[in-house]
C-alpha cells in the first residue's frame, strides 16, 4: 500500500505554546511559518497550526468500543513498532491521555492500537497502528 502524505490545518488560539508542543513534545520538525501559522512534518505528513481566536465550544465525544472518542480529532496511522515507542515517549513526557494507549477491537476486523490526547489548544489528536495494515479499512 503506497501512502500519500496528507495535509491538515489545525486551529489554535495560542500559536507559540502549540508551536512548542508540536516541536518539543511530538517531535515534529518545523517548516515554513508566519505570524499566523506554522508548518510541521508529522511522521511525513504536513500539519499546519493556524491561529484562530479561542472558541468556547465544549469537547464533543462519541462512544466507540466502550470509550468516549473526542470529535473532531486529527491523527496519523503509524507502523506498529513506531506507535509502541511513540506512546512510551509521550508517557515519559507526562502527556495526559484522554484515552490511554490500548488495543481497540481486539480479535475483531480492524484490531488496532490507539491513543488520544489534547494539544494545548484543546484539539484532540489520535494516533493508531495496525499490526496488519491490510486491516485499515476492514469491515
Amino acid at each position: 500500500m503506497d501512502i500519500t502524505p496528507f495535509h491538515v490545518a489545525i486551529p489554535v488560539h495560542n500559536l507559540e505554546e502549540c508551536r512548542t508542543f508540536y516541536r518539543e513534545v511530538l517531535g515534529c520538525s518545523e517548516g515554513r511559518s508566519s505570524d499566523h501559522w506554522v508548518d510541521f512534518n508529522l511522521f511525513g505528513h504536513q500539519v499546519v497550526i493556524h491561529y484562530k481566536p479561542k472558541s468556547n465550544e465544549d469537547l464533543h465525544t462519541n462512544p466507540v468500543d466502550g470509550k468516549e472518542v473526542p470529535v473532531p480529532h486529527y491523527g496519523v496511522v503509524l507502523p506498529w513498532d513506531t506507535f509502541q515507542s511513540f506512546s512510551k515517549t509521550l508517557t515519559a513526557k507526562g502527556i495526559t491521555f484522554v484515552i490511554e494507549p490500548y488495543i481497540r477491537f481486539e480479535g475483531e476486523p480492524g484490531e488496532q492500537a490507539t491513543m488520544f490526547f489534547l494539544d494545548p489548544a484543546g484539539n484532540a489528536l489520535e494516533f493508531k497502528a495496525f499490526k496488519d495494515m491490510g486491516q485499515l479499512f476492514a469491515t
